[in-house]
């Protein structure tokens, strides 16, 4: 299976996996998985812990390479085809950092692992991370 792993969900799995839900721990402990992370996920970090919103361990330059080789994520650049998915993206709501990796696992065919429920209205295929 191929997974994007939205921003929250990444942070919850940085701590020890009880936060998780069994089906989401199983994605990350899979070693046939590939699960991407995207640069909205880094730059919506930089954003929130430079403004002091988020308390990261470490600067995001150093620590999030460290934490991806850890979990053994991989990449997922943003394309202009991400981008220019945007536009077909209904407007359910204006978080730019949703929108886009909404738009890349659309694009990838990815299943989106998440617990924000704005996701649910979306037309993304999901694996459930909240309670």
């Amino acid at each position: 299976m191929r997974y994007l792993v939205d921003t929250g969900v990444w942070l919850w799995a940085l701590d020890p996996y009880e936060r998780l839900r069994p089906v989401v721990r199983q994605a990350f402990e899979d070693d046939e998985a590939e699960l991407y992370l995207s640069p909205v996920t880094t730059w919506e970090i930089s954003i929130k812990t430079r403004l002091g919103k988020l308390n990261f361990p470490g600067p995001p330059d150093r620590t999030v390479p460290e934490f991806m080789a850890a979990q053994r994520l991989l990449p997922l650049p943003i394309t202009h085809r991400h981008a220019t998915k945007v536009y077909d993206l209904p407007s359910l709501h204006n978080d730019p950092f949703d929108r886009m990796l909404i738009a890349q696992a659309l694009v990838e065919g990815l299943t989106l692992i998440s617990s924000d429920e704005m996701f649910k209205r979306y037309s993304v295929p999901l694996l459930w991370a909240g309670r």
